[in-house]
């Protein structure tokens, strides 16, 4: 009864069993991707199990569409185009005043590129911490991959936040060339911050040192090598950028003059003169008077 060989094989027949009671609970595999079926992923779980899913239907943005950014749009261009170029680039970290074309603008430049095998994955916040499975997946890829991590910030102890540093540049492997992160966020530093903060600073001769909950903050913004600065538009900036998507409906010159009172009004009521609260109103009176929407027109 007590033979080595028996009891083993008794135990294999146990594992087995049990492993076939397991196995219909496990989730799915992973199903491979079809880098042919879409420019613009998004990554998912099922369970456990994270996957790239194709957004069939992009924003039609282009960059042409982006007005009163010309200064962030260019650095941005730029970048980009180098890194579809196989050129040294950096990862760029987009912040500012809400709706004033950060998410926009990436959008757009997939479109301007993805003819050259430029492909975006976007990566909920909450799903940072996958970072290091996404970047094995498309390591060996030919295509040049912006990994888009929209209205980004962190709280205190966040995990994902060590995970995005890892990343951008913490880690003794670096990222493989065909891999940019791109972010936007409200927040200049991607966390909040506090007045105590500031009281930790020390004075060493005659520098002054941050304290430690300071460099923790700036030491993750500090990782990307591009920073653009968006800010609110003035009054002028914005019934240009109402005229221009109300000229897309296919409105005149005297339609658009006439619709300024209602598009001050309309920015007036929502607290803000941004490109989103521009786009949504051009919709709204598009919408009233009843221009078409076109295949070109949708989505910023």
């Amino acid at each position: 009864m007590n033979d080595p060989a028996l009891q083993l094989a008794r135990f294999l027949v146990r594992a087995e069993k049990l492993l076939e009671r397991i196995e219909p609970l496990l989730p799915p595999a992973s199903p491979a991707p079809d880098w042919n079926a879409a420019i613009a992923f998004r990554w998912r779980k099922r369970g456990n199990v994270g996957y790239l899913q194709p957004i069939t239907r992009p924003s039609m943005i282009r960059l042409k569409d982006l007005h009163d950014i010309d200064d962030q749009k260019a650095r941005i261009d730029a970048n980009t185009r180098q890194f579809v170029s196989a050129q040294p680039a950096n990862n760029a970290l987009l912040t500012g005043t809400r709706g004033s074309g950060k998410s926009s603008l990436i959008k757009a430049l997939l479109n301007e590129y993805a003819p050259k095998g430029l492909r975006v994955i976007e990566v909920e916040k909450g799903d940072l911490i996958d970072l290091p499975d996404i970047v094995e997946l498309i390591d060996d890829r030919p295509e040049r991959f912006i990994i888009f991590c929209d209205d980004l910030s962190f709280d205190a102890g966040d995990a994902t936040f060590k995970a995005l540093k890892v990343v951008l540049d913490g880690s003794i492997s670096s990222a493989p060339d065909n891999v940019l992160i791109y972010a936007t966020s409200n927040r200049r530093h991607l966390m909040p911050e506090y007045f105590e903060e500031n009281l930790e600073g020390k004075r060493v001769g005659e520098e002054i040192h941050p304290g430690e909950a300071v460099e923790e903050k700036i030491s993750l913004s500090e990782r990307f090598g591009l920073w653009l600065s968006f800010y609110p538009f003035d009054q002028e900036a914005y019934l240009n950028i109402v005229a221009h998507w109300l000229k897309s409906f296919g409105c005149g010159a005297t339609e658009i003059a006439g619709a300024e009172r209602d598009a001050l009004n309309w920015a007036l009521m929502r607290g803000s003169r941004s490109g989103r609260v521009a786009w949504q109103f051009a919709k709204d009176w598009a919408g009233t008077h009843h221009r078409p929407v076109t295949k070109a027109k949708r989505g910023r």
